[in-house]
This record gives C-alpha cells, structure tokens and sequence, in this order.
C-alpha cells in the first residue's frame, strides 16, 4: 500500500497549492484547520496523464493573516499531510517562534484526538 504524501509546490496570489500522491481509487477528504478551527475552500482535482496524483489547492484567507506566526494543517483521515506556516509582522530574530507555532498546532491535534479516543471509549 503506498502512503499518502502531500507535497507544497507553491503559493501563487494567495493560494497555496501541492501535489497529494499515493492515491489508490477516490482521494480522501483533506481537510485544513488553523487554531483548531476549520478552513473552507480546499479543492481536490486530478492530476491528468498522472495516475494517483490529485492538485490540492487551499486558498488563504485574510483573516488568519495577523501578526506573528500562523500554522495552517492540512489533514486527510486524522493524519497530518502537511503544514503552511505564515510569519508576519515584524521580522523574528530567530525561526524559533515558527517552531513554537507548529508544535502548538500539532499539540492541539493531539488533544482532540485524545478527547475523541476518551470519549469513544467511555474513559
């Protein structure tokens, strides 16, 4: 079985785009969340003459644009495909607060997925 991977190619007037690989049949739903909330707008299409390839395209919206660092995840089945990481403002010293903002992301991931689990499983 190949595993799914969703590669950036780039950011063109305010779209980000990549290429999902690894698909067999119908492409899964990839979702995009920034803060835990859900991004509308993400379009699948297939990639012709390139059997399993899909163009993922999510375009970003103003609103997440603030200063600072902004993680966007994209997600297909509770998996972490890829991460769009917006800096803003004032220039950083170091690229220590993307790292911050990413880990922040990845540790809210994991805290719904935890609930979710507890939840199911009644403990």
């Amino acid at each position: 079985m190949t595993e799914l991977a969703l590669t950036q190619t780039r950011i063109l007037k305010g779209v980000w785009e990549g290429v999902l690989s690894g698909v067999t049949g119908e492409p899964p739903a990839v979702e995009a969340t920034w803060q835990g909330q859900p991004l509308d707008g993400v379009e699948i299409s297939a990639m012709p003459g390139r059997a399993g390839w899909h163009l993922v395209r999510l375009p970003i919206p103003a609103t997440i644009l603030n200063e600072g660092v902004q993680t966007v995840l994209l997600q297909a089945g509770g998996k972490v495909l890829a991460q769009v990481t917006i800096i803003a403002g004032v220039p950083l010293e170091e690229d220590l607060r993307a790292e911050i903002g990413l880990l922040r992301a990845e540790l809210d991931l994991l805290k719904r997925a935890f609930q979710r689990h507890c939840a199911e499983t009644g403990g």
